[in-house]
């Protein structure tokens, strides 16, 4: 059996509140804000896309850190150097660490940070799996509608895959950083698929 995956999810210690930090990732689908501390991540901002970038889902167009590179945490290093590996050399980001945590969803035991898990550990690059595939994967196979909220509360899109989650009609569905951005990626994922089994 292979062994899975679990990122560390680091809870506040001694209730002390955490010392935010901000950065801003220029990808190709334009800027990304991250925040965390250096216990882990709290969130990924997507940017909402009105249009498509020129050009197929190519990734040619370098990520760089446009604004916080002065007071990245580890976890922040770690999430950017992730993030620019997924859009310029997907072949690594197997090798590269996910990084840790940090957000009070990913904290409780609930059957969304399950669903948020099981796509993390089960649904690959250039894969996609329904709403009700996701829900028996994550052990309660009626629960494709908990499994949606689940998508939509997911504060860790790209590295937690939500985008891989469509309809049962083959339909890509809704998504947080919008439709054209959810179609961009997988156009993405499946272009750099084909690339790397030619």
């Amino acid at each position: 059996m292979a062994s899975r995956l679990i990122p560390k999810v680091n809870s506040k210690q001694g209730g002390s509140p955490c010392k935010e930090k901000h950065v801003v990732l220029l990808s190709p689908v334009g800027k990304i804000e991250i925040s965390g501390c250096e216990t882990g991540l709290h969130e990924i901002k997507l940017p909402k896309m009105s249009v498509l970038p020129s050009g197929r889902a190519e990734s040619s167009v370098a990520c760089e850190v446009c604004e916080g590179a002065e007071e990245m945490t580890e976890p922040l290093q770690q999430c950017t150097a992730w993030l620019r590996a997924y859009f310029c050399e997907p072949a690594t980001t197997g090798t590269l660490p996910v990084p840790a945590f940090h957000h009070p969803l990913l904290q409780r035991d609930s059957f969304t940070r399950q669903v948020l898990w099981t796509l993390l550990n089960d649904v690959k690059f250039g894969e996609a799996v329904s709403y009700k595939q996701l829900a028996d994967l994550a052990g309660n196979s009626r629960a494709a509608r908990a499994v949606g909220g689940a998508m939509r509360s997911n504060p860790i899109p790209i590295i937690i895959p939500c985008h891989r989650v469509i309809r049962s009609s083959g339909d890509t569905g809704s998504y947080g950083g919008g439709h054209l951005l959810k179609e961009w990626l997988l156009s993405h994922e499946k272009l750099q698929k084909e690339k790397l089994t030619r």
